[in-house]
């Protein structure tokens, strides 16, 4: 480019690289956007004209995508996560687990604080939050539009949902979770036969199905749409999340949730 347009851009030829790359910045065309980790990690990003942060975010890593809260605001599922970007890029495929659920298992693993990730790189105003998704071969990720007109990868409304039930911390807790289910509902956003589908392609060990009709049930969904969900089978008591305090039980749902939620 520098060699092509020299004599156009009347650049004398002095002008190197730096000197190009500052030109392109002093004509307003191109920016420099450094993102820097909490770790002391800096990566440089150039951008023509303009890009949305989540474009730039999802740079950070290659066949990333967006996901959790970031995914729920795109859809309009959530007014929160303006300055929080979640980019998910996926683990290799691990062995499934092996051994049978135990309640046990469940009361231990659930009373603790749900794990979330502390690498994040800090830019303009914005969070980049680097998440190590389970390998799922990318599914239920779409092209989804941003207010800016690009066309950015994350996740479907259905996957979205899912996402949230399984990372209620990636999405502000379990009260936004509930307001995302709502606006779903409200908004005739969700196929309950993808939903079911996705969710079965995840196979999660735990039984998340029970989270997924509670969130369903008090957002305003049908018996008729919670009916599968049930017959997945309730077999545990399970949580609606990690380390919650003053909880109640739903025995419809075999679900400890917390108190006037």
């Amino acid at each position: 480019m520098l060699k092509r347009h020299r004599e156009a851009w009347q650049l004398p030829a002095s002008v190197g690289l730096t000197g190009f790359i500052q030109f392109l910045q002093d004509s307003k065309q191109l920016s420099v956007v450094r993102l820097s980790s909490d770790t002391g990690e800096v990566v440089t990003r150039y951008v023509w004209e303009q890009a949305s942060p989540q474009a730039v975010a999802l740079t950070l890593r290659p066949a990333a995508y967006l996901s959790h809260g970031t995914a729920a605001r795109l859809h309009g599922l959530t007014d929160q996560f303006a300055k929080v970007i979640y980019v998910n890029k996926e683990q290799s495929p691990k062995p499934p687990p092996r051994g049978a659920l135990t309640q046990e298992a469940i009361d231990r693993a659930f009373k603790g604080r749900q794990r979330a990730s502390t690498y994040v790189f800090h830019f303009d105003i914005y969070r980049a939050v680097l998440l190590s998704g389970k390998n799922t071969g990318a599914l239920g990720v779409e092209d989804v539009p941003t207010p800016e007109g690009e066309f950015l990868p994350a996740t479907n409304v259905e996957r979205t949902l899912i996402d949230l039930t399984v990372r209620p911390n990636y999405a502000g807790g379990v009260e936004e979770v509930l307001g995302a289910f709502r606006r779903a509902y409200e908004q005739e956003k969700v196929d309950v036969g993808k939903l079911l589908q996705t969710l079965g392609q995840l196979s999660y060990v735990y039984p998340y199905h029970q989270a997924l009709g509670f969130y369903m049930e008090r957002a305003g969904f049908s018996a008729e749409a919670l009916a599968p969900l049930k017959k997945l089978g309730l077999h545990h008591d399970f949580y609606l999340a990690y380390g919650l305090k003053d909880l109640v039980y739903d025995a419809g749902w075999r679900l400890h949730h917390p108190r006037g939620l």
